[in-house]
C-alpha cells in the first residue's frame, strides 16, 4: 500500500443557513429556509429540519412553503457568504499546504505522507474543529484514496461528518448507495439507469463495462470506474488570482459611447457565459482603458460570487462610467473577472426567480449548441463578433434580447 493517496473532501454543512445562524442563534434548531421571497422564489438552502418534509434545494419557494409552513424563510446575502467562505479558505490555507477550492463551500486537499509526522485521520478531525472554532461554521469532511470516493463519504457521513473509507473497502463502502451518490449522475442518466434496472451501485459493479458504455456512451466507463471506487482526478491547487479576461484595441481611437458601451456589454456577456460553461464563478471584476496617448488605467471592484449576466454587466458599466474621466479618444478597453473558484449559480438563488433561472439554462442549451454569438443582447449587435466568428445560423439572424438595466 506504499502507493495509497489519502485525499480529503471539506464540505460546509448547509453553508447558507450556517451562516444565518452565526448571526442570529435564535435560528438554532429551527426549521430555516434560504432563498428567493415570494412565490416565484428558488430554495437556495434549507436546514436539515426542514428536509424531513421533503423541502430540497432548488426547488420552487412556494412548494417549500407548502411543505414545510413552519420554516422561517430568509432571502440570503451573497456578500456575507462570500465573506464567509473567504475565512474558511484561509483557515485551510493556514493549515494544509496545497488544496483545492472546489466551490464557496467545498475544498479538497492531498494529505497523503502526514502519517510521517502524525496521523492523517486526526489531523483531519482537528482541521475540522479548527474551522468549526474559528469561523462558528460547522464543517464535514469524507477521507479515502481519491476525490469521488471522499465526496461520496462526505454526504453519507452528514451532519458534521467524519467518514474514513480504509484502502481496499471502497467497492463494499459503495455497494449498498443508489447510484445517484455517484458524481456526474443526474436525473436523465439516474433515469436511464432506473429503466435498466439499476440502482444501485452493487448492480454496477457487477455489470461488465461494455453494458454501460452500450447505454450510456463515453461517460459509462468513467460512472463503472466510480461504482468501482476507482477515480485520478488530480487536486487543483487553488490560487486566488486565476481569472479570465478580454480586450479589444478598436481600429481607430474612437469616442463614440454607443459602441463603446455595447463592446462592453458584449465582453461582459461572453465572460459570464463562458463562467458557467465552466462551472466557476467570479468575485472581482475588473476593467481597462487605454487612451489614445497610451496611458492604461483600470479599475476593479469585488463582489459576491456569481456568474450571472444581470449582476455582471451593470458592474462593468458602473466601473467605466467610474474610470472614463479623461474624455480622450479610447484606443482600447477590457474587461477581467478574477477571483474564479468553481460552483454553478445556487449563490444567486435568493436573488432570482424560476423564470430568470430558467432563461439562463434556455440562453447556455442555446448558445452551447448553435455557437455563442447565437442569442444576443439587442445593445450588443453593432459589435462585428459574429461577423469574424461566423454566423452558426447560415444566413438566419441570431435571437435578440433587449438589454434592460436592473
Amino acid at each position: 500500500m506504499k502507493n495509497t493517496k489519502s485525499i480529503i473532501h471539506l464540505d460546509l454543512d448547509t453553508f447558507f443557513v450556517s451562516a444565518e445562524r452565526r448571526y442570529d442563534s435564535k435560528l438554532n434548531d429551527k426549521p430555516v429556509i434560504v432563498g428567493g421571497l415570494g412565490d416565484r422564489g428558488v430554495v437556495a438552502a434549507c436546514s436539515y429540519e426542514t428536509r424531513k418534509f421533503g423541502v430540497h434545494s432548488g426547488m420552487p419557494m412556494k412548494v417549500a412553503r407548502q411543505l414545510c409552513p413552519q420554516a422561517i424563510v430568509i432571502k440570503g446575502n451573497a456578500s456575507t457568504y462570500t465573506k464567509l467562505s473567504h475565512e474558511v479558505t484561509e483557515v485551510i490555507r493556514s493549515k494544509v499546504p496545497s488544496f483545492e477550492k472546489a466551490s464557496v463551500d467545498e475544498f479538497y486537499a492531498d494529505l497523503t505522507g502526514m502519517d510521517r509526522f502524525f496521523g492523517i485521520s486526526q489531523f483531519a478531525r482537528e482541521l475540522q474543529e479548527t474551522i468549526k472554532k474559528e469561523t462558528h461554521l460547522p464543517i464535514s469532511f469524507g477521507l479515502s484514496q481519491n476525490k469521488v470516493v471522499s465526496k461520496i463519504a462526505t454526504g453519507e457521513g452528514k451532519p458534521y461528518a467524519r467518514k474514513i473509507i480504509e484502502a481496499g473497502t471502497e467497492r463494499s463502502f459503495l455497494a449498498p448507495l443508489t447510484v445517484n451518490k455517484i458524481p456526474m449522475i443526474g436525473s436523465k442518466t439516474f433515469q436511464k439507469l432506473l429503466n435498466l434496472g439499476v440502482r444501485k451501485i452493487e448492480t454496477i459493479q457487477k455489470m461488465p463495462v461494455e453494458v454501460l458504455e452500450s447505454v450510456l456512451g463515453k461517460n459509462g466507463r468513467t460512472i463503472w470506474k466510480r461504482a468501482h471506487g476507482i477515480d485520478h482526478l488530480p487536486i487543483i491547487p487553488f490560487h486566488e488570482r486565476k481569472s479570465i479576461s478580454t480586450e479589444r484595441t478598436f481600429n481607430r481611437d474612437t469616442i463614440d459611447m454607443v459602441r463603446l458601451h455595447a463592446t462592453l456589454v458584449a465582453m461582459a456577456e461572453s465572460l459570464a457565459y463562458q463562467l458557467r460553461q465552466g462551472n466557476k464563478l467570479t468575485s472581482n471584476v475588473s476593467v481597462k482603458i487605454r487612451y489614445s496617448d497610451f496611458q492604461t488605467y483600470s479599475k476593479q471592484a469585488k463582489i459576491p460570487y456569481t456568474s450571472a449576466d444581470h449582476i455582471l454587466i451593470p458592474k462593468v458599466e458602473e466601473l467605466f462610467k467610474q474610470l472614463y474621466s479623461r474624455r480622450l479618444l479610447i484606443r482600447l478597453i477590457g474587461v477581467r473577472f478574477s477571483g474564479l473558484v468553481g460552483g454553478h449559480y445556487q449563490i444567486n438563488l435568493f436573488d432570482d426567480s424560476e423564470e430568470m433561472l430558467s432563461l439562463y439554462n434556455s440562453m447556455d442549451k442555446i448558445k452551447k449548441r448553435f455557437g455563442e454569438h447565437s442569442v444576443m443582447r439587442a445593445v450588443t449587435l453593432d459589435v462585428k463578433t459574429i461577423g469574424r466568428m461566423g454566423n452558426p445560423f447560415n444566413g438566419e439572424p441570431p435571437i435578440v434580447l433587449a438589454h434592460r438595466k436592473q
